[in-house]
């Protein structure tokens, strides 16, 4: 495929004497910038080998932690997209025979059964407001996403402060930005350089901030682990680690290791937030189905003692 393509132009650099990393460079869908820097630094320390080693590994543990988060919120999104299907269902198709039931017995109706008439009137009657506006709001949200900005950066901010998803997404961004930092350290990438790359290979807004202040802290000749602390994206654990990574001259070693803990201790979040996610969806969707079966069949249950007395 177009990978073929890629590979044939890199061939064609080399054999130039084109370097290897320039010509990565040039392939920006297929080698970031990450890839081009650490792929650099390996021909100038003449460890190629080893660089790519370490790439590799970086690579797999990414996909690692991303497709452990991907498999465990396919269940809970399809239980919920098949759940809203059903209810709207119900609400659309359902409920209005209902309705003509109940208005040719002409009785007056309990709160809870006319609440649930009027919604099933109002989705039936603006039915392209109910179900376009949410995929409308949809593309608008993706759309401010991808374009940045203060949308972008609020609304990370709001997701990192949230009591259950918060603590999952500050230790994932924590994760990441040791593994990477740490690998293009360890493969002989300046400290600078290296924080450029982190910055802009990163997703989350709230954390390029962070990491923007680190590297113009440390261009003015400051070290790492003080504007970590100020930037208020990393706790005291991951700040007292690098402090003494500095100390040591071990700082690749060190944020290695905040990477190891913290993909752990991800994992484990993860497994333990989706075990409550799962059953709350479940609880949730009881709560609405008993909502409308009760709201049916209290009238249903009136009409049938009228009946009976009428016979």
């Amino acid at each position: 495929g177009p990978f073929k393509h890629v590979l044939a132009a890199l061939v064609e650099d080399v054999s130039a004497g084109t370097a290897l990393s320039e010509s990565m460079a040039k392939h920006g869908h297929c080698f970031d910038r990450l890839y081009a820097s650490m792929v650099k630094a390996g021909e100038t320390g003449g460890v190629l080998d080893k660089i790519l080693d370490r790439l590799a590994l970086f690579r797999e543990k990414a996909a690692t932690v991303r497709s452990k988060i991907v498999q465990a919120m396919i269940y809970p999104i399809v239980v919920a997209l098949v759940a809203a299907t059903v209810v709207s269902g119900v609400i659309v198709f359902v409920i209005p025979k209902f309705e003509e039931i109940f208005s040719s017995f002409n009785q007056e109706l309990p709160p809870i059964t006319q609440i649930l008439l009027d919604v099933s009137r109002f989705t039936v009657g603006y039915w392209y407001i109910v179900f376009g506006a949410p995929v409308l709001l949809l593309f608008a949200h993706f759309a401010l996403m991808r374009r940045g900005g203060a949308y972008r950066y609020r609304l990370h901010k709001i997701a990192l402060r949230s009591p259950a998803l918060g603590p999952v997404l500050s230790k994932a961004n924590i994760a990441g930005f040791a593994r990477t930092f740490g690998t293009l350290i360890e493969s002989g990438v300046p400290h600078l350089d290296a924080l450029a790359i982190v910055r802009d290979t990163t997703s989350n807004a709230v954390l390029v901030e962070g990491v923007e202040h680190i590297r113009k802290t440390v261009r003015e000749g400051e070290g790492i682990a003080r504007p970590m602390g100020e930037s208020g994206v990393f706790d005291d654990l991951v700040v007292n680690m690098v402090d003494v990574g500095e100390a040591t001259g071990e700082l690749d070693r060190m944020l290695l290791k905040v990477a190891d803990a913290y993909e752990i201790s991800v994992d484990r979040r993860i497994d333990a937030l989706f075990k409550i996610v799962e059953p709350a969806i479940l609880i949730f969707m009881a709560v609405v189905v008993g909502f409308i079966v009760v709201a049916l069949f209290m009238p249903l249950r009136t009409m049938m003692s009228t009946l009976s007395s009428g016979v």
